[in-house]
């Protein structure tokens, strides 16, 4: 039988519907957002690896579109840009669809980075799994697949 705050909506065990369900999912998004900023901390990563773990996803941006995704100004966004083209990170060209633009492009060397970056995450979230006796190998491949599952599923940017 159903708990009590289940809905017929999701009595069949799809993924939304019942007040157990939002609230778990709130809390997935309060907890997982509160690690990436505890780990963000911890790591002290240098300035840019938001934007380029942008271009990784996205590809190549203009940098208006680029300052959208990460939330920020033109003119902020621009001025990151151009500390990333002074570490070799990114490249800047001519916008061949807009001539008064530019885009911004991942190098080799940017995508280098980021996956430092991503050993340095990877390494600093399976010491906090391995410091709970109770989470297993297991429990994490788990949280990756519901994780990898919702983001495909629903291709949030």
């Amino acid at each position: 039988m159903p708990p009590a705050d289940q809905t017929d909506a999701d009595a069949d065990g799809s993924a939304h519907g019942s007040d157990l369900t939002r609230d778990l999912a709130s809390d997935l998004v309060v907890h997982a957002a509160r690690l990436v900023r505890a780990v963000r901390r911890e790591l002290e990563l240098p300035a840019g690896t938001r934007v380029i773990s942008l271009l990784d996803e996205h590809g190549p941006l203009g940098v208006t579109h680029l300052a959208a995704a990460d939330r920020c100004s033109q003119p902020t966004m621009s001025a990151l840009v151009t500390q990333l083209v002074e570490r070799g990170w990114v490249t800047k060209a001519p916008n061949p669809e807009d001539a008064r633009g530019t885009v911004v492009a991942l190098t080799d060397a940017g995508r280098a980075e980021l996956a430092v970056v991503r050993r340095r995450h990877g390494e600093r979230i399976a010491a906090l799994v391995a410091d709970h006796p109770a989470l297993t190998t297991e429990d994490l491949a788990t949280a990756v697949a519901v994780l990898r599952g919702v983001l495909e599923k629903g291709n949030p940017s």
